[in-house]
């Protein structure tokens, strides 16, 4: 399979009052066709910042893209001219965003915000662009489509909303789609639709997928390959298999402990991670969770580790995994 997206050693701040925060600090990953890869961590953890980066969506100022490379199909994306990147934003990859409310715009109707992109990018006309949109409306499951798409985004409830977003992400057949929190403040019957349309639209066009989340359930659902991100880096990678069953990362273990599991006993508790991310205005100078790990080492302090490659599908940014951290010695190991 061809690769889609190449990202690599992306770096992204925000100049705030307070100083510079280093939201994404050195992130490489790829996506191949056809292939769903989620990515996953705690809130304030860079994945959005990643997602919108790529789509060229951060706001300058006061956001910055110091550093890295984000190639789609071949195409370096972050030095292509505004109006060449609208023709991908869209056209190429589409987006669903984390809250449709906010995301639709409420003075224009449901349909006309479908038609928009396919009259743009498809140089369709008017009543194609209907036709289609209708067409798109019906493939997401809303009911009665022919009146629906008149209507504007305060018509529609929640789920509703997701779908009409996820027809939009789709009018002009992208050949990756970006899935930020698509099921967030959804009850559990819409996300279970919401993500089976999801799986069924990828079968039935071959698009690729970046699903961002912090729900590991969904995950498990949807996804071939993870990427677990903290503190605005990449942490541990594998596929689902391996992140599930082998996890080696101490952060990747800690939130896999603190999900119910249908074989745990219910007398037995979840247990959550101790303490909070650290400030990324002044991110730590070793491994971003050291304060937070129980067997964190003095190295793990001082120097930030290269990634240990376990297999040809999982590798690790952690001490343990190499012989300097067990040399160095320190809290929760033996000097």
């Amino acid at each position: 399979m061809r690769t889609m997206l190449e990202v690599n050693d992306l770096s992204v701040s925000f100049d705030v009052y307070g100083g510079e925060v280093q939201a994404v600090r050195g992130v490489s990953f790829s996506v191949k066709e056809g292939e769903a890869v989620a990515i996953v961590g705690e809130s304030g953890s860079g994945k959005s910042v990643t997602a919108q980066t790529i789509m060229r969506l951060i706001s300058t100022p006061p956001g910055r893209i110091k550093q890295g490379s984000v190639r789609f199909d071949g195409q370096e994306l972050l030095s292509l001219p505004e109006k060449e990147m609208q023709r991908v934003r869209g056209n190429q990859i589409g987006m669903i965003f984390q809250d449709p409310m906010t995301s639709l715009n409420p003075t224009m109707t449901i349909g006309m915000q479908i038609m928009e992109g396919l009259m743009k990018h498809q140089k369709m006309s008017r009543s194609d662009a209907k036709k289609r949109a209708i067409e798109l409306l019906t493939m997401v499951g809303i009911p009665n489509p022919e009146s629906r798409i008149s209507q504007y985004p305060h018509h529609f409830s929640g789920g509703m909303r997701q779908r009409a977003m996820i027809a939009i992400a789709l009018s002009c057949n992208p050949a990756l789609l970006i899935a930020d929190e698509p099921t967030t403040a959804l009850d559990v019957t819409i996300q279970a639709q919401i993500l089976r349309l999801m799986k069924n639209l990828q079968k039935q066009t071959g698009t690729s997928i970046i699903l961002i989340t912090h729900d590991l359930g969904i995950v498990a659902d949807m996804c071939d390959r993870v990427i677990v991100m903290y503190a605005g880096q990449i942490i541990e990678t594998g596929t689902k298999r391996e992140i599930f069953r082998n996890p080696q990362h101490p952060y990747t273990k800690g939130l896999l402990k603190s999900l119910p599991r249908l074989d745990q006993s219910k007398n037995e508790p979840l247990v959550p991670i101790h303490g909070t991310p650290p400030d990324l205005i002044q991110p730590p100078q070793g491994c971003g969770f050291c304060s937070r790990c129980d067997y964190a080492m003095r190295i793990c302090q001082t120097e930030v580790p290269e990634f240990t490659r376990l297999s040809d599908t999982q590798q690790v940014r952690c001490w343990l995994q190499q012989s300097q951290g067990g040399i160095r010695g320190g809290k929760g190991a033996s000097a």
